[in-house]
């Protein structure tokens, strides 16, 4: 496994970042260890939680479960130079109590809850899930309306959660302040009060990133590029839709679309049509679409790293055996040729 350093630190982690939602909820404990164990024996060094996981469903009863498996595991295993990547819940979530926006002194309660749940000292990577003014993300860019934001309450939050990082990087209980689910303006503005008032400065950017998938392509890769920001891509298969295992409409059992039937509102009237012709680039060019679609991420102009996730080993092992599959310009030239066909499908 390829190891890149992330943007302007010194954290050196693998290309593949192992995701870890479905831990307590459709991956029982064993089995998610036995996947930390199938990642790290492959080279994977870096693995991304949240204090709201597991997920399908998220439940305020089940909050914190996956730190708590992860933890489990790295106490046991005590893997060196494991990279641990986690996030604070964002405002309006059943797994917080009252659905409570980010402040400081909820954020300082998370991190030692993490910490905690992980059964670590430092957090590497201390990621906000999503701003409280909202975003576009989530399938709400079709009547996205940033009109009600307050610039001065945006930019108050920033600068209090910038100074509260400052403390918890110096007391050792986090490396880093990162970002998931942001906008090119609110990416910029963290940057901007970091730069004027000496504060931490973002490490990565966690956004939804897939063939199917590409809002990060234009202002974001922009940004990303010109200011060494990485993107740490999640769902690259696209909640699974990319397997092609829901092709034809089809739910299989115990899968995610079973626990969620619209896939987060990815199943739309053009989506099928989008997924097969990506399936049909793959059989074109003898390569597994899970592998293909999984390292497109890597190839893309702006550094960007896949969160992989598996509900079960065997998925796992699926993925992991495309690890140095490589994308060629032929490849890329018909991936682009269908984006132009089928842009934005959900």
């Amino acid at each position: 496994m390829r190891k890149r350093t992330l943007g302007r630190s010194d954290l050196t982690v693998s290309e593949y970042c192992l995701g870890t939602m479905t831990y307590g909820s459709q991956t029982e404990e064993a089995d998610a260890h036995r996947q930390m164990d199938m990642a790290w024996d492959a080279g994977i060094n870096f693995l991304d939680a949240a204090e709201m996981y597991p997920v399908n469903p998220v439940t305020l009863e089940t909050a914190g479960r996956t730190e708590e498996i992860v933890g489990r595991w790295l106490a046991s295993r005590k893997p060196n130079g494991a990279v641990i990547a986690t996030k604070i819940t964002g405002e309006g979530s059943v797994a917080v109590p009252g659905g409570v926006p980010i402040s400081g002194d909820r954020m300082r309660a998370a991190v030692d809850a993490s910490l905690a749940r992980l059964q670590t000292d430092c957090i590497d990577i201390y990621q906000l899930h999503w701003p409280n003014r909202g975003s576009y993300h989530f399938r709400k860019s079709w009547g996205f309306d940033p009109s009600g934001q307050n610039r001065a309450e945006t930019v108050a939050h920033m600068r209090e959660i910038l100074t509260l990082a400052q403390e918890l990087i110096a007391a050792g209980k986090i490396r880093h302040i990162a970002l998931s689910n942001e906008s090119a303006w609110g990416t910029g503005m963290w940057l901007r009060l970091a730069e004027e008032e000496g504060l931490p400065r973002v490490l990565t950017l966690q956004n939804e990133y897939s063939l199917l998938c590409r809002y990060f392509d234009l202002d974001m890769a922009e940004l990303c590029v010109n200011e060494d920001i990485p993107l740490l891509a999640y769902t690259p298969l696209a909640a699974g839709l990319l397997t092609g295992k829901y092709a034809g409409n089809v739910t299989p059992d115990d899968s995610r679309r079973s626990r969620n039937g619209d896939l987060g509102g990815r199943i739309t009237g053009r989506v099928f049509e989008a997924v097969s012709g990506y399936m049909a680039i793959a059989n074109e060019h003898n390569i597994d679409p899970v592998h293909m679609a999984i390292n497109w991420t890597l190839s893309r102009p702006a550094t960007t790293l896949p969160i992989i996730g598996a509900t079960t080993s065997e998925q796992l092992a699926h993925i992991l055996a495309g690890r140095d599959v490589q994308i060629t310009a032929e490849m890329r030239a018909a991936i682009e040729q269908m984006n132009r066909a089928m842009p934005m499908v959900f």
